[in-house]
């Protein structure tokens, strides 16, 4: 784990930029590109906010240690 790793992102709802410390995020890897995302509170207006997580996304927040989620595809 990299400690003290930290991440700039911009709020969806308040449009403010923040940085965060990894621990803040959460990171979901979904059964296809499109359903991989990541989320965290906005410590500015207190939003919880989702957005999409490409390659580069997912192997630094891994990298620095955010906690992961694996969405498993559902079997009909």
């Amino acid at each position: 784990m990299a400690y003290g790793t930290r991440f700039q992102v911009y709020c969806a709802q308040c449009r403010e930029k923040v940085e965060l410390p990894a621990e803040d995020f959460r990171l979901v890897l979904g059964p296809t590109r499109e359903r991989t995302f990541y989320g965290f509170v906005c410590p500015e207006c207190g939003a919880s906010v989702r957005k999409p997580a490409g390659e580069k996304i997912v192997q630094a927040m891994t990298a620095a240690g955010v906690s992961t989620m694996r969405l498993l595809p559902v079997e009909g």
